[in-house]
């Protein structure tokens, strides 16, 4: 019997089970159930991955059995944007979503996708973290909680469920006491960390939580077959960003986006998956998590809405490989800073905009880590060499690496002739995208809120009345680029547009004291800019860089800006940044600073511990 044959006595034997089978069955078996296994703040270090220090058992054999994914990218290197990416399909520098913890609203045209999968007829379940940076409408989720699970749902409907560990978060590697399982001395360390006994405890536990995590898998994929229901569901199993150790989590090299992406598709499904699906192969498709929105419709028979920005790796719908992947970093917690970045199939581009701040900022959260407090501890006292240092230093403008002979990303290329149209193709994918998604971090986190008070993000970045992102982009990038002439960036300083004088002024910061002199007049007229993104950083200068009386009027405006109850929040903040950045403050300063109010009404509940991190910063000096 010829393989047509067969192929067609199989189509009419699928199409005789769909005729003869109620409705609610039939439906069932033509569209799969879908379950999602995530994990938090890990890489791809699992066994599959060719990580032989690993101990991942159950994932290994799930990725034996489906499709590894080599160049899965989170989109955000840090979980509440990267899940606002996963949910929406959209990128959180599209829809002013990037920054941590914050919040936003979606157009009323636009739903999270679960909420397109149960008007499709799907089960939504979710259990149970969700943290997104856009704000909940329609009904999303059939079941968001701790029970959360496709055992609850109507009998006869296909499902999509969700099951979200927690075990390898960044603040269960450095949870002490713990007896490690995983031989500190043996762990293999990246370049850019010093060889401690502290870094090589918190990566070992890092490796025993994956384990632990692994586990987990093991008992949802064990109930999956205990249902029956292996044979028509699709598993998907994905971490959520890069390990939660320092200068991986929060950055958007390859080291904090990469993520696993695992892909089983059961035998009768097949068809919905990619073409180059074969059991324990792996694919190099770039994937971000933009894709997993746009995917998991295609894979229900549900064409993606146009207005997402994913592609769909798999399903009816799937679409061809994109060329580059691309990530973004807004403020991280409390502290400011925006940073993009794009890759291809071997190199990946990063483009500074705040390169006057140095990569390590001080996060509050971030130095609990025991890797974060011995790391700065031995660069202030000298103990440390190249590329060990570069993380506590200020960044260049634009950084590019080979991923094929510097995985760890700690021998920069940008300046190098032979990498030159390398460097030029990545900087222009970057631009178009930024001009393709309507960027709108390029306005300062107040103006964006401020612009888009009657409407959302997304709809005014998409209006070039209310935002004319070239001209703003176009000043971000000359002013974080110091090769740029001085008067190219001080005529910007009386600009109409507040975000490009708000630009001008971070260009004459960046460059220092000299730039700062020669424009003191119009810093010290800035001071009583209408806008507060100008004053601010203007401030910022003079108070470092400028001459009394200027200084001490500078500081008194940071201050007085910094107090929630007569500023907006986001102005707070960014006051505060500068606060922290101005060395020597007088006692007095600090006094004040010391009683500022650091909860209002008006702060989210998501947001209302950043104040404080800030005036502790500020008074203790860590900042």
């Amino acid at each position: 019997m010829t393989r047509i044959t067969i192929a067609r006595l199989m189509a009419a034997a699928c199409l005789y089970v769909a005729i003869a089978a109620p409705p609610a069955l039939a439906q069932q078996a033509a569209r799969p159930n879908i379950l999602w296994i995530t994990s938090e703040d890990n890489g791809p270090n699992l066994g599959a991955y060719g990580d032989t220090y690993a101990t991942t058992p159950n994932l290994d054999r799930l990725a034996s059995r489906g499709l590894r994914y080599l160049n899965a990218w989170s989109t955000a290197p840090v979980c509440a944007p990267a899940r606002t990416a996963i949910i929406t399909g959209m990128y959180p520098s599209s829809t002013g979503s990037e920054h941590m913890r914050s919040m936003v609203r979606l157009p009323a045209s636009m739903r999270m996708f679960p909420e397109l999968l149960r008007q499709a007829g799907y089960y939504t379940s979710n259990n149970v973290k969700e943290d997104y940076n856009i704000e909940k409408t329609g009904t999303v989720w059939d079941d968001s909680s701790k029970t959360a699970h496709w055992r609850n749902r109507p009998q006869g409907k296909p499902f999509f469920a969700v099951f979200n560990i927690t075990l390898t978060h960044e603040s269960q590697i450095r949870s002490r006491p713990h007896t490690w399982v995983h031989d500190p001395a043996k762990v293999p360390l990246p370049a850019y960390h010093p060889d401690t006994r502290e870094v090589r405890e918190d990566w070992a536990q890092y490796h025993d939580k994956m384990t632990e995590m692994d586990r987990v898998v093991g008992e949802r994929l064990a109930e999956l077959d205990a249902d029956g229901l292996a044979d028509n569901t699709i598993v998907i199993y994905f971490g959520d960003h890069g390990a939660g150790l320092p200068r991986l989590k929060r950055w958007p090299y390859n080291s904090g986006l990469r993520v696993p992406l695992l892909v089983y598709v059961p035998r009768p499904f097949r068809h919905l998956a990619p073409d180059d699906y074969e059991p324990g192969d792996a694919s190099s498709r770039l994937v971000a998590f933009v894709d997993l929105a746009p995917t998991m419709l295609s894979v229900a028979g549900v064409e993606p809405p146009n207005w997402m920005q994913g592609h769909a790796f798999l399903g009816s719908f799937a679409t061809s490989a994109p060329a580059f992947a691309f990530g973004v970093r807004g403020r991280m917690d409390e502290r400011y800073d925006m940073v993009r970045s794009v890759r291809d199939q071997r190199y990946v581009y990063i483009r500074n905009y705040l390169p006057h701040r140095v990569y390590g900022q001080y996060l509050s959260y971030m130095f609990e880590t025991p890797t974060t407090q011995i790391w700065k501890r031995l660069y202030d006292e000298g103990k440390l060499e190249p590329p060990r240092t570069f993380f506590w230093e200020t960044k260049p403008v634009e950084e590019l690496y080979d991923l094929e002979s510097d995985p760890d990303e700690v021998r920069n290329l940008a300046t190098s002739a032979r990498h030159r149209a390398v460097l030029e193709r990545l900087r222009r994918a970057l631009d178009e995208h930024a001009a393709e998604v309507r960027d709108v971090g390029f306005l300062p986190e107040y103006e964006m809120h401020r612009r888009a008070a009657s409407s959302t993000p997304y709809e005014m970045g998409h209006d070039p009345r209310r935002y004319d992102l070239d001209r703003v982009r176009t000043m971000a990038m000359q002013a974080s680029d110091a090769g740029v002439p001085l008067d190219t960036i001080r005529r910007g300083l009386a600009d109409a547009d507040p975000a490009v004088r708000y630009w001008a002024v971070t260009g004459m910061l960046i460059r220092e004291a000299a730039a700062v002199s020669a424009a003191s007049d119009d810093l010290t007229q800035l001071l009583d800019d209408e806008a507060p993104g100008p004053r601010i950083v203007a401030a910022e200068a003079l108070a470092r860089y400028g001459s009394e009386p200027s200084r001490r009027r500078a500081i008194d405006m940071l201050v007085e800006t910094a107090d929630v109850t007569q500023s907006g929040f986001y102005e707070s903040v960014l006051a505060l940044n500068a606060l922290c950045h101005v060395e020597t403050l007088p006692q007095d300063v600090k006094a004040t600073i010391r009683k500022i109010p650091t909860e209002h009404p008006s702060i989210h509940e998501r947001e209302n511990f950043y104040l404080q991190r800030l005036v502790e910063a500020i008074v203790t000096g860590k900042g």
